[in-house]
């Protein structure tokens, strides 16, 4: 078993005025993932999308740079409005994390944490030589923004 290595995850947070559940929903439908993506890689959910749960396999049309490519991942952590994560064959974990600001108000949003977390990947040195988790930084404050934009009421 890999050992979880806090030292290797990138991560972000951002306060979203919105509930946890609307938010919830949008990270836990495959086919809004691409509405939120702030990478720019993720095209398009394959095949029918379903709402996610824990051990749901889903596929991904990808793109890097010019070069597009499919993924398979897996839920492998998951509270209802509160946290979900996949990993693909790698074992790298693409996670969120959710948090109510005030539990008896609502109305002042949900902290919300996107996390790029290789300390569970088959190859972690591959990963950092690639630069990815410095290039998954910028990524991520996108992403969080990009779901602000989608889930909160103005």
């Amino acid at each position: 078993m890999t050992e979880h290595r806090p030292d290797r995850v990138v991560s972000a947070s951002r306060v979203i005025k919105a509930p946890a559940a609307r938010i919830f929903d949008v990270l836990a439908d495959p086919a809004r993932h691409s509405e939120i993506d702030g990478s720019g890689m993720v095209q398009d959910v394959r095949g029918g999308a379903t709402r996610l749960t824990l051990g749901a396999k889903f596929g991904m049309d990808m793109k890097m740079g010019p070069l597009p490519y499919r993924i398979s991942n897996t839920v492998v952590e998951f509270e209802e409005n509160r946290l979900i994560a996949w990993q693909h064959l790698g074992k790298r974990r693409g996670r969120y994390r959710l948090e109510p600001v005030d539990a008896n108000n609502p109305a002042l949003g949900t902290t919300v944490t996107e996390e790029f977390d290789w300390s569970t990947a088959v190859s972690t040195k591959f990963i950092e030589l690639m630069g990815y988790p410095k290039k998954h930084a910028g990524s991520i404050e996108r992403t969080l923004a990009r779901l602000a934009d989608t889930v909160e009421q103005p």
